[in-house]
């Protein structure tokens, strides 16, 4: 006896799987410029290293002698791959089976996927295109009833968050629970001009009032990736699933996990002549804060995630002397560097991923304090700013600052926790207070200014005076500062915060 016939229907059914939703989807998938789900996995993945789970699930059509005469797979495919070599769970959607859709959906296995990453404990990467919600409204006529709304297995998605690294990569237009699916995540990209997220679709807002616009329109990543709802815009899925690589490579495989620590060829000793000069000393003209960083780092190691909302502050991965670790910077050519309600925010989001997988953070300091006026008033600034700062004092990863220029008020305070051994630097362009000087001497001199015969000189008079007083060497003296350093000096104070952060990691 032999098992070789079951073993032909078994192939035959896994033939039926690969062909997805059909030549015809399949082909209108491509026209729009996408790739079908089973390139994508072969193009994200290591070479041969895809092992699927669930593949010959579907929906069979059988004839009257129950035997299978017509099989649609399931749209979702999940399975275990590798990324640089670790391994990773991935779970991708199929478009050409129903858009996506929950009609077509086996829910099982999307949950098994969530379920495995945090049982497993390994990173989970989600590529979403469609809906994958609740399925359409004919779907409730052919049910005969409609449900109590539940997402099964949110939970696991819940978990997940707290356990392993999340990469959400948004290829297609995408609604509902799969915009939720998105957003509920660590790092999350949508491609520019492909992909669209929205709650609803703008079919349905028309409902509502709104006018008549396109997917792009109402929820293209111009918009998506400038109010914070998604991290990164990218030019193909190609750049999509290089972004998800670079992310992974900086995060351990879960929480908990020692962290990875990469060859590092660049002189810990290196110094860079150029940061002497690298701040004006004119306090009204801004410099390039990225530049710094990646003269700090090691080269070429700098990865800038969320670039374009929040833009005040710099979220990004570097390492030094190998080691992955969180840089939360300023950036002075945005509104001075001023902490907005979006840089706020995204500043918490950004701690919060270091906290849960213990990336010791270097601040860069630039702050002239948070954003006034009546547009930040109205975006309630000071309580995205306020919960901003609760995530620097709750975080427990070890935490170095340098001070390049400004730190003023209280956004100035969110440097670090000021209760806890302060690993800090100041640069000599340093410059801090409750407030700036700039702009208050006419207010706090104003009797002396009015007596003056010569107001302009004496003004002159008073700011040199001050000028004096508010050298960061005075605040020194006092050790009020702990430490100015020559700018040249950064990379290898950081490399030895670094290796004192990282004892005991091997």
């Amino acid at each position: 006896m032999s098992w070789k016939k079951e073993l032909e229907e078994l192939k035959r059914r896994e033939a039926l799987a690969e062909k997805m939703g059909g030549a015809e989807k399949v082909a209108r998938q491509k026209s729009k410029g996408k790739q079908h789900a089973r390139e994508r996995i072969a193009q994200f993945l290591d070479d041969d290293s895809f092992r699927e789970i669930g593949k010959i699930a579907g929906k069979g059509t059988y004839d009257k002698y129950g035997d299978m005469i017509d099989f649609s797979p399931a749209n979702f495919l999940f399975g275990r791959g590798r990324v640089n070599g670790r391994p990773i769970v991935l779970g991708v959607d199929d478009f050409t089976v129903r858009g996506g859709s929950a009609d077509a959906a086996i829910y099982r296995k999307a949950i098994l996927s969530e379920q495995m990453a945090h049982e497993v404990k390994l990173p989970l990467v989600r590529l979403i295109d469609g809906t994958g919600g609740g399925g359409s409204v004919k779907m409730l006529e052919d049910m005969g009833f409609t449900y109590v709304p539940a997402v099964p297995g949110w939970d696991h998605v819940v978990t997940n968050l707290k356990t392993v690294p999340v990469v959400s990569l948004a290829l297609g237009p995408t609604a509902g629970l799969g915009a939720a699916r998105a957003v509920a995540s660590h790092y999350s990209v949508m491609v520019k001009g492909v992909s669209q997220i929205f709650t609803a679709g703008p079919k349905v807002a028309v409902a509502i009032g709104e006018a008549p616009m396109s997917n792009e329109e109402m929820g293209g990543s111009k918009i998506h990736t400038r109010n914070g709802v998604i991290d990164d815009e990218a030019k193909s899925e190609a750049e999509a699933f290089d972004f998800a690589r670079k992310f992974l490579s900086y995060l351990p495989d879960y929480a908990g996990a020692k962290l990875i620590r990469s060859e590092c060829n660049d002189p810990i000793a290196r110094k860079d002549e150029s940061l002497i000069s690298a701040v004006p000393k004119d306090t009204r003209k801004v410099y390039n804060m990225h530049n710094i960083l990646e003269s700090v780092a090691d080269k070429g190691s700098v990865f800038v995630m969320g670039s374009k909302w929040g833009n005040s502050v710099i979220t990004a991965f570097a390492r030094f002397d190998g080691w992955p670790v969180a840089v939360l910077a300023s950036d002075p050519r945005f509104l001075g560097g001023s902490w907005t309600a979006s840089s706020s925010e995204k500043a918490k989001r950004f701690i919060a991923v270091a906290e849960t997988f213990k990336l010791p953070v270097i601040h860069l300091v630039d702050n002239p304090g948070f954003m006034i006026g009546l547009e930040a008033e109205k975006a309630a600034t000071i309580r995205r700013g306020v919960e901003a700062m609760n995530a620097v004092y709750e975080a427990t990863v070890p935490w170095c600052s340098v001070i390049i220029r400004k730190a003023y008020g209280v956004a100035g305070a969110a440097m670090s926790d000021h209760t806890k051994f302060q690993y800090r630097f100041a640069w000599p362009s340093g410059d801090w207070g409750s407030l700036p000087i700039d702009g208050g001497v006419e207010v706090a001199y104003k009797s002396e200014l009015e007596k003056a015969k010569d107001p302009e000189a004496k003004l002159a008079e008073i700011k040199t005076r001050l000028s004096k007083v508010t050298s960061p060497y005075r605040t020194a003296e006092h050790f009020y500062v702990e430490d100015i350093i020559d700018p040249r000096d950064t990379r290898g104070l950081l490399c030895e915060f670094v290796e004192l952060a990282m004892r005991g990691q091997g």
